[in-house]
């Protein structure tokens, strides 16, 4: 092999020129002939000849910068001026055209000087062949076009906005441009162009939202806001980047929802109470959608929320205790209603369903189960639950609402599904009320009644709202009730027990006997009266003891005859008629047996009643709808002059009738047990506390009372403050000698 002579410098690049030119031609759209495979080697091999020669004729230094001449001659002579001479639209056209050339240019250039660009760029640590032809592009025609390029594209996307068709395919590669001359960075996109975009959006939409909120609705405001959102979405998916998502919204966001969230939300006729008040959901779920995209956006909305369910709640106890009043009025009552039980009562338990189960539903749809609006409406139903309505309370009427619920020929004619489904919203109802411990009281007394007069309508419904409120509410909170239905349960055995005793010792009674064994601690506390039961009673009272003592040990029986029944038959003068009454009037009804006629003297000495008691018994058969009893002389009232006796004209057009006892005020009763219990509850809340801790502060010994109490009822801080003293005086407690507000355990 000889020796290759060196190509010079001139001659070489010559050669490349000629090559080059014929690629401009074709770029430009000359008739030219494509590159063939020796025409491309050629040029290759040229190049690789100059790098590989032996100094001084290697040029590859030389052949670097004519690199990048080339694309800067080529950049002035053709396509800087055909950029120059247009605008607007046609001017993006041009410049995208010009960079797909560009690109073209840069991949053939690079193939012809590879070689150089594989040693010596890499050996120098140089810019890579296809970064300086991006370069060129960048200093050359993207620094004199960017302003002109960036404002006809924000007129297209201002044209488009605006509700015209534009070429979304163009805007899209121009920003491919902006994004590829970042050279791996975001810095031409974001500083040339989308600082300009976010500033023009928020102009756009500042403009836009001055107009709209003086001549929409909130409804019609929050579809436009809601559709440009939409769109702005849109044009991020179509031609934008990305990252630019965020930042757009964000100011879309701020001019047409954050800049007039308050005027919006309280526009007379439309606003959100409005829409709360017109049952508009859709528009209110749109109103959750859209400002829950801004900070704090739907703060504003739970409080509207809230003060609408309250005035709504406070409706209706003041149209209850209006239609209360009102009846009163009618009936010629005065002072507070016993009977909480009426049908004005009634409806407005059921009344707060319905409006819990409405807004209930419109948190979950309308609000996609937000927890500050579950919090709304929570402190809504607390607000005016625990209202008086009617000089009631809501744990007395939610108590009377379910016993009506539950007992046979209650006023609610609803399937068992509907029954269990009321009781689970009675239940839920019962978390807003405070006065927990009341609502148990209350509840424990009808459940007694139910229980102990076979008025429950149901078993299964009966454990079915126990459980329920022992989940709500805990197991100390229906134990007592629990161990009501157990001990009735274990009544029924022991009654067959005592059945089945009798007949082993051959004892024959001369009445019916059945006798409900109940246990203290589970029921609530009933007067025992000692009374003189007639010798039949009497009788059976005696034989059941003796049964009793022989089968229970250590245990003392006491009677409550209050809570007795007994059927009597009475054979008037018509006909014969059975009557289910009280045992105390059954004991009344059988002193007539011997005689035909008894002073109130002489029923009072037989009986042993005290005069309250005899009084109440003689107007229940005397002077109330069964005059099962005639007086001398006759009155509406009962007096201790007046004369007894049995009256044989009494006829009804039933066989079998029922005499009730005119009721006690068990209100004031179970007021007084609540507050006894209260005051148990606080003093062992303080001793426990007290014991852990050993040494307190006054106001942290209050809260922490406070905080343990409040699942069952909110404690009076009068009353808490009174209970440390107690303790105090009991020894309990003590106060430091130095400081009066710090208490220490006395273990």
């Amino acid at each position: 092999m000889t020796d290759r002579k060196p190509i010079e410098l001139a001659e070489g690049w010559s050669f490349m020129e000629k090559g080059i030119q014929k690629l401009i031609r074709l770029l430009e759209g000359e008739p030219e002939d494509q590159f063939n495979a020796e025409q491309y080697m050629h040029l290759y091999t040229t190049i690789y000849n100059m790098c590989t020669q032996k100094p001084p004729h290697d040029y590859s230094e030389q052949l670097y910068g004519k690199y990048r001449e080339a694309f800067n001659k080529y950049i002035n002579d053709k396509v800087l001026p055909s950029l120059r001479e247009h605008r607007d639209e046609v001017l993006l056209k041009e410049l995208y055209q010009r960079w797909g050339n560009h690109k073209l240019m840069v991949r053939w250039l690079s193939r012809f000087f590879n070689y150089l660009d594989r040693y010596y760029v890499l050996r120098h640590s140089l810019p890579p062949l296809k970064d300086v032809g991006l370069l060129c592009f960048k200093e050359l025609v993207y620094l004199e076009t960017k302003k002109r390029t960036k404002d006809a594209v924000l007129l297209l996307i201002e044209k488009e906005r605006e509700g015209e068709l534009v070429d979304r395919a163009l805007v899209k590669n121009i920003l491919g441009i902006f994004i590829e001359l970042g050279m791996t960075t975001m810095d031409c996109y974001e500083k040339d162009f989308e600082e300009f975009l976010l500033s023009e959006t928020s102009a756009f939409y500042r403009r836009k939202a001055s107009e709209w909120i003086e001549q929409d609705s909130c409804p019609d405001y929050m579809l436009k806001a809601e559709e440009c959102l939409r769109l702005e979405e849109e044009r991020v998916e179509n031609y934008l980047h990305g990252s630019t998502k965020q930042k757009l919204l964000k100011e879309v966001e701020a001019e047409l929802l954050s800049n007039y969230e308050t005027r919006l939300l309280t526009k007379e006729h439309s606003g959100c109470a409005a829409l709360l008040k017109d049952d508009k959901t859709d528009d209110l779920a749109r109103m959750y959608r859209l400002f829950q995209r801004i900070p704090k956006g739907l703060d504003p909305v739970a409080d509207i929320f809230k003060e609408h369910v309250d005035s709504e709640g406070m409706k209706l106890v003041k149209e209850v205790t209006e239609a209360v009043e009102l009846a009163k009025e009618k009936q010629g009552r005065a002072g507070p209603s016993r009977d909480t039980g009426s049908s004005h009562e009634q409806q407005y338990v059921r009344a707060v369903i319905d409006l819990h189960d409405k807004y209930l539903q419109y948190v979950s749809t309308c609000f996609c189960n937000s927890s500050l609006f579950h919090k709304s409406l929570k402190e809504a139903f607390e607000n005016f639950v625990n209202k008086s309505v009617a000089g009631s309370t809501s744990a007395e009427l939610m108590a009377s609402f379910c016993d009506n619920l539950l007992k046979k020929g209650g006023s609610e004619k609803l399937s068992d599904e509907a029954i269990e489904e009321t009781l689970e919203k009675v239940v839920k109802l019962l978390a807003y009320v405070s006065d927990k411990d009341m609502f148990a009281e209350f509840y424990r007394k009808k459940l007694s009644r139910r229980l102990l007069q076979d008025k429950s309508a149901s078993d299964d419904h009966e454990r079915s709202l126990l459980s329920r409120l022992k989940q709500q509410c805990g197991a100390q909170f229906t134990s007592k009730m629990e161990g009501m239905v157990t001990d009735l349960q274990l009544a029924k055995e022991k009654q067959q027990h005592f059945d089945d005793w009798l007949k082993e010792k051959g004892k024959k009674l001369s009445i019916e006997l059945s006798v409900t064994v109940l246990t203290t601690g589970f029921w609530p506390t009933y007067k025992s009266i000692e009374v003189a039961l007639p010798r039949e009673m009497v009788e059976g009272v005696e034989v059941y003891r003796q049964y009793y003592d022989s089968d229970s040990k250590h245990r003392k029986l006491t009677w409550i005859y209050t809570l007795g029944t007994a059927v009597v038959r009475g054979n008037f003068q018509s006909r014969a008629i059975e009557m289910q009454m009280n045992t105390l009037q059954a004991a009344l009804c059988m002193l007539l047996n011997d005689m035909d006629e008894l002073t109130y003297a002489e029923v009072q000495e037989r009986l042993r009643l005290p005069d309250d008691d005899l009084q109440r018994l003689l107007h229940s058969l005397v002077c109330a709808k069964y005059k099962i009893i005639k007086k001398e002389p006759e009155s509406r009232t009962i007096s201790k002059t007046d004369k007894f006796s049995f009256n044989h004209e009494f006829t009804d057009r039933l066989r079998r009738i029922k005499i009730p006892l005119p009721p006690l005020d068990e209100k004031k009763k179970v007021m007084e047990d609540v507050d006894k219990d209260r005051r148990y509850a606080i003093d062992a809340a303080i001793v426990r506390i007290m014991k852990s801790r050993k040494v307190l502060q006054h106001q942290t010994l209050v809260m922490e009372v406070i905080q343990q109490l409040q699942r069952m009822f909110k404690p009076d801080l009068k009353l808490i403050k009174k209970r440390i003293e107690d303790l105090i005086q009991r020894e309990y407690l003590e106060r430091d000698k130095d400081n009066p507000t710090l208490f220490k355990y006395l273990a």
